[in-house]
C-alpha cells in the first residue's frame, strides 16, 4: 500500500512531517501508540488515514461538541466517510447516522467520552467492525495533566471490550509524568512512543510588563489589524470588559466563559471560525482542541497558572505553520492573586503542584533566558541558548543596577511596620500628599520623598521585580501588605546586588521561518485577497469554518503557484484529488481571468 500517494490524493500533502509515517504504520500494524505532537503537528492525518486504509470503522475520542461538526466537516471536505454522535444532535438525526453505521457506510466516527460513559454504550460499539480507537487530548486523562477531565477515565474499558483493537492516545502537551499516567489508564500494550519536538518555530514569544492592560492589548491587536487572535484573561469579569472595551476601539471581538449561555458560546465561536469576528476573549474555557488555522495570536492579560496550560493556550497560534505572535503581561500583583488561590486549597499534594507550577511560570515570564529553551527544557527537551526568536533573543537587552531604588523602597516597607501594601509603599518614596500618610505620620519618616526624581510607573516596576526576584512578597493574610524576605534584606543592607532588565523592543520579522517558504514577499498580494473573499463565500454557502475550503496556507500557495489547469492545481498545498475535483472548476477560472487569460 502507497502511504504517501493517499497523503498525496487524499489530503493534498506532498509528504509526511515527523513521525506521521512511523505512528501510522505502527496503527496499521495493529500496536498501540503513545504520540505527544505540538499543536499544528499533524496528528489528525495520523488517525484519519488509518480509518481510509481499515476495513471497518475508526472512532475517534474528542472532548469539545462544539468542535466535532467542525472536525468532520473538514473529513468530508477531504473525500473520507465521516460523522460524529454527540448530545447536539436530535433524535432522528443521530438514529440516522446509526442506521449509516451499521451499513458500513461511515469509516470515521467521533464520540465524546461522556458518550462513552453512557451504560451500556460500549456493549453497543461491539456491534460495529471496530478497527481502531484514537483518543485526542489524551492528557485529560491525568490528574497532572492542565484539563483533567473525569469521564476521560472511563476509556479504560476500551481494552476490556475491545482487546485486540489497536488503540493510540494522542496529545498537543505531555511531561513524562502525564504520559506514564495515559500508558497506563488507557492499558496500552507495548506501545510506540512518539516525543515529537515541542518546539513551535513560527511562534514568536514574548513577555511585558503589565501596565495599562486593556490599552496594551489593544495596541497589539491594532498592530495585527485584521487578523484573528485569541485574548485569555483570568476572571470572567475581566473577559467581558475587555470584550467591550476592545469593541469601543473598533475592534471586532466578543466575550467567552462558562458563564455565558450554551448558545451564544456557540454563537461566538461560530462566528469566529468563520472570520466574522476577529478577536475572542476568553477564559480558558475556550479553545482546547480548536480546529482553526489562521490564528495569528494569542494574549495572555494575565499570569496562566502552569507552563503546561501556557504552551497549550499559546499553541492555538499558527497551526498554518505560519509566523505568530504570543504576547504575556506580567505583573506581581498577577503573583498575588494566583498564590491567593492556592492558600485556599485544602489538598496538601494539589497545593504543592500548584505552588511548584506558579513558580515555574513566574520564573518564565521574569529571568533573561530564551523564552522558547524554558519551554523545551520543561518538557525535558535539549535547547539552544537563544532561538533568535522570541523577546530575549531579539531585543535590545540592558541590564541595570538598581540596589539603590529597591533599598529606597525596602527601607519604605520596613519603616511602616510592614504592614502596607504596594500602593502606600509608593506614595511614601515618592512623597504624595494623602491622607493615610498623614495619618500615619509617614511623611516624617527619613524615606519618605527618597524618589521623587522617578515616576509611580517606575518604582511600581522595581516592586515588582522585587516580588519575582523572590525579595519581597505580598502577605495575603497582612491584606496584602509587603514584606521582606531573606533575600531582600540581603539586597537592603548591601551584601547582594538588585538588578533588572530594560528592553527595547526589535522590529522583528520572520518571513524566513514559514514552512514550505511560503514567503510574505514571494505571493501576489491582490489575487490573494480576491480568492480569499472567495473563499470566504463559498464557505459562507456551505456553512463551514472558511478553513474547511481552504486554509490561508493554501491560497497563499495558490497565489505562487497561480495554477491554470488540474495539474497544476494540484501541485497546491492542501489539494487532493476530492478539492480538486470540488473547487479547482471554480478557482481555476478566477485565476485565469486575474492573469488575463
Amino acid at each position: 500500500m502507497n502511504l504517501k500517494k493517499i497523503l498525496k490524493d487524499q489530503f493534498g500533502y506532498k509528504k509526511f512531517r515527523d513521525n506521521q509515517e512511523d505512528i501510522i504504520k505502527s496503527i496499521l500494524d495493529g500496536q498501540d501508540v503513545f504520540a505527544a505532537m505540538p499543536t499544528g503537528g499533524g496528528k489528525s492525518i495520523c488517525y484519519q488515514l488509518p480509518s481510509i486504509v481499515f476495513d471497518g470503522l475508526t472512532i475517534v475520542v474528542s472532548p469539545l461538541v462544539a468542535l466535532m461538526k467542525d472536525q468532520v466537516d473538514e473529513a468530508v471536505e477531504n473525500g473520507l466517510n465521516a460523522a460524529f454522535i454527540n448530545s447536539s444532535l436530535t433524535a432522528d438525526e443521530a438514529s440516522t447516522i446509526y442506521s449509516e453505521l451499521y451499513r458500513g457506510n461511515i469509516k470515521l466516527l467521533y464520540l465524546s467520552p461522556e458518550r462513552l460513559s453512557l451504560d451500556g454504550y460500549y456493549e453497543k460499539l461491539q456491534g460495529l467492525p471496530v478497527k481502531f480507537f484514537a483518543v485526542d487530548e489524551a492528557h485529560c486523562l491525568s490528574e497532572w495533566g492542565h484539563d483533567f477531565r473525569p469521564d476521560y477515565l472511563n476509556l479504560s474499558k476500551i481494552k476490556k471490550y475491545f482487546p485486540g483493537t489497536p488503540v493510540a492516545a494522542f496529545t498537543a502537551t505531555a511531561t513524562k509524568q502525564v504520559q506514564t499516567d495515559i500508558i497506563k489508564l488507557l492499558k496500552l500494550k507495548k506501545p510506540l512512543i512518539v516525543r515529537a519536538s515541542f518546539n513551535r518555530p513560527e511562534l514568536f514569544y514574548r513577555v511585558e510588563q503589565k501596565n495599562k492592560s486593556l490599552e496594551q492589548i489593544t495596541a497589539f491587536i491594532k498592530d495585527h489589524e485584521g487578523q484573528a487572535g485569541i485574548v485569555y484573561r483570568t476572571s470572567r469579569k475581566d473577559v467581558e470588559k475587555t470584550a467591550e472595551y476592545l469593541v469601543s476601539k473598533g475592534i471586532r471581538a466578543r466575550a467567552y466563559h462558562a458563564g455565558l449561555p450554551q448558545a451564544e458560546r456557540r454563537k461566538t465561536q461560530e462566528k469566529f471560525n468563520k472570520d466574522e469576528i476577529d478577536v475572542i476573549c476568553a477564559t480558558i474555557a475556550f479553545g482546547m482542541g480548536i480546529n482553526k488555522l489562521n490564528i495569528r495570536f494569542v494574549i495572555h492579560g494575565d499570569l496562566p497558572r502552569s507552563m503546561e496550560g501556557y504552551y497549550q493556550e499559546t499553541g492555538r497560534a499558527g497551526r498554518d505553520g505560519m509566523e505568530s505572535h504570543c504576547l504575556l503581561l506580567y505583573s506581581g500583583g498577577d503573583m498575588m492573586k494566583i498564590q491567593y488561590h492556592i492558600d485556599n486549597m485544602q489538598n496538601p499534594a494539589e497545593k504543592e503542584k500548584a505552588v511548584a507550577n506558579l513558580r515555574r511560570m513566574s520564573s518564565f515570564a521574569s529571568v533573561n533566558v530564551c523564552r522558547r529553551k524554558q519551554i523545551l527544557e520543561y518538557f525535558d527537551e535539549d535547547a539552544d541558548e537563544r532561538c533568535g526568536f522570541c523577546d530575549i533573543c531579539t531585543d535590545k537587552i540592558e541590564k541595570v543596577n538598581a540596589s539603590v531604588d529597591a533599598q529606597k523602597l525596602m527601607s519604605a516597607v520596613l519603616r511602616t511596620g510592614e504592614r502596607f501594601g504596594v500602593v502606600h509603599v509608593i506614595d511614601v518614596v515618592t512623597g504624595a500628599d494623602t491622607e493615610k500618610i498623614r495619618k500615619f505620620g509617614h511623611n516624617k519618616l527619613k524615606t519618605y520623598g527618597a524618589g521623587t526624581d522617578k515616576p509611580k510607573k517606575w518604582w511600581r516596576g522595581v516592586i515588582d521585580d522585587l516580588i519575582r526576584q523572590d525579595a519581597v512578597f505580598q502577605d495575603a493574610e497582612s491584606y496584602n501588605a509587603i514584606k521582606l524576605k531573606p533575600k531582600g534584606r540581603e539586597i537592603l543592607f548591601g551584601r547582594e546586588a538588585f538588578f533588572i532588565i530594560k528592553k527595547e523592543a526589535a522590529n522583528v520579522k520572520n518571513t524566513a521561518k514559514l514552512l514550505d517558504s511560503l514567503d510574505a514577499r514571494n505571493y501576489d498580494e491582490k489575487l490573494y485577497d480576491m480568492l480569499k473573499e472567495f473563499r470566504n463565500s463559498l464557505a459562507a454557502a456551505k456553512n463551514v469554518p472558511s478553513y474547511v475550503v481552504f486554509s490561508d496556507k493554501s491560497l497563499k500557495d495558490m497565489c505562487i503557484v497561480k495554477p491554470l489547469d488540474n495539474s497544476s492545481f494540484l501541485r497546491v498545498h492542501g489539494v487532493g484529488e476530492k478539492k480538486m475535483s470540488d473547487y479547482g472548476p471554480l478557482f481555476i477560472p478566477k485565476i485565469r481571468e486575474y492573469l488575463g487569460y
